[in-house]
């Protein structure tokens, strides 16, 4: 039986309007949430988590952790800390995520994976899967279709639909 979800779809014109997306999505977030992010090169992932940390009130510049594979954001306010991840280069999935010895407990973060999909699905019942497709055609385009996808209990009546 597959899990409950829940989903919207959101148009994208601009990579502010993607960051705006993070902050919206940053008020629906908290500690434990996983955050799946699938969506090609240049996508706008990181400018999404980029977003996430603004609204999160974290310490430092959200920047793709494709060379260091993890960092951590611990909040400036309060909140959870932001642990992004770039599983990428991870083979192995839930044994690598966990020899990464993040410094901080996971279940007290809220944990965004670029490139996780068939690697972290295990880490819990219930995540957020955020696809963002670019718009076919010319490559200088900043247009984006974003797909929130809420799986499991946690996410079934989350307000997804982020439109201002």
């Amino acid at each position: 039986m597959e899990a409950p979800h829940n989903a919207a779809t959101l148009d994208v014109d601009s990579p502010e309007e993607m960051r705006e997306i993070g902050r919206r999505l940053s008020a629906l977030l908290r500690p434990g949430d996983l955050v799946m992010l699938t969506g090609e090169l240049g996508a706008g992932k990181t400018t999404l988590t980029r977003g996430l940390g603004e609204g999160l009130g974290v310490r430092g510049a959200v920047t793709s952790p494709t060379f260091v594979i993890a960092r951590v954001h611990p909040s400036l306010v309060g909140g959870p800390s932001l642990v992004h991840v770039d599983a990428y280069r991870l083979g192995g999935g839930l044994d690598e995520m966990e020899d990464l010895d993040l410094d901080v407990s996971l279940p007290e973060s809220v944990v965004v994976v670029e490139w996780g999909d068939g690697k972290v699905e295990d880490l819990t019942d219930d995540r957020l899967h955020v696809l963002i497709h670019r718009v076919v055609g010319d490559t200088d385009d900043d247009r984006r279709t974003v797909v929130l996808r809420g799986i499991g209990d946690r996410w079934a009546d989350a307000k997804l639909d982020l439109r201002g």
